[in-house]
């Protein structure tokens, strides 16, 4: 499933082709949201927002398009007309004059209102997207220490959307190694200098992965893998999807395990703490 960065990403480029235009053609793949079209065709679209793994298309007539990848949900920008070769389903295409946004395989989309966006059952449940670009590592810090957070592992706490929205598995195991921090461990078992480290990894992993395209390693290190010959696959995380493989900051064997129903990795050399 896309994260936080990838969703950040596709509406950064969403949003070159449509925000300020004119959508003079709507097309949603799903029928209950085909009466849709005639209210949206011909107004201007005003914003692409990201919230989490959510995102938001607002036009200039009060309406917004939510829409969620969920695991095999894709946006293409393409020219107008110029549809991508895919097997995939197309559920929305929002055509201006010189471009399309086509959103393939997505099931979880709808139109809302402002009262729709406040009260929607997902949106309302959201904690801090962890790409605004105001929250801070101390926000992180506090929010760590809440007694409706503190109490859980790490591992579980860091997939909960209601914590920080827009983490998912493969930026908590990143998080979680670059914090040195053990999946198991709980906010309460932690020193404050720890939740401090843990909350500003929090912050720099999940920049870092919306710079870079998904590259979690500190770029000296990403560069070094990749001269030395290694794919972007080997190179680009520091313990996601790396397991039985040495870790590159002590070489000890990587871990994986199934905690919350999902994998994580982790390094039980550097993950101490």
């Amino acid at each position: 499933m896309p994260e936080g960065p990838e969703i950040r990403r596709a509406a950064d480029e969403i949003a070159t082709v449509l925000v300020g235009k004119v959508i003079q053609r709507i097309e949603f793949g799903l029928p209950h949201l085909k009466h849709h079209e005639e209210i949206l065709c011909g107004s201007t679209v005003l914003e692409i927002e990201t919230r989490g793994k959510a995102l938001l298309t607002h036009f200039d007539n009060g309406h917004s398009i939510y829409s969620h990848n969920q695991l095999y949900g894709r946006w293409y920008v393409v020219k107008r007309d110029k549809l991508p070769s895919t097997g995939r389903s197309l559920r929305l295409a929002l055509h201006t004059k010189t471009h399309s946004a086509l959103l393939y395989s997505a099931s979880e989309i709808d139109v809302l209102d402002e009262e729709g966006i406040n009260t929607h059952r997902f949106l309302t449940k959201l904690g801090p997207d962890i790409l605004n670009p105001n929250l801070t590592w101390r926000e992180i810090a506090a929010r760590l220490a809440e007694p409706r957070f503190k109490k859980r592992s790490l591992a579980a706490l860091y997939l909960d959307q209601s914590f920080l929205a827009g983490v998912g598995n493969y930026l908590r195991s990143e998080i979680l190694f670059a914090a040195g921090t053990h999946p198991k461990k709980k906010p309460q078992e932690l020193e404050r200098k720890v939740i401090n480290r843990l909350a500003r990894s929090t912050l720099l992993i999940c920049q870092r992965a919306y710079e870079t395209g998904g590259i979690t390693n500190p770029p000296q290190l990403a560069a070094k893998l990749k001269l030395s010959g290694l794919t972007r696959g080997q190179f680009r995380h520091g313990v996601f999807g790396r397991d039985n493989q040495a870790c590159y900051g002590c070489g000890e064997v990587v871990l994986k395990e199934a905690i919350s129903a999902r994998r994580i990795y982790w390094c039980p050399l550097c993950q101490y703490e």
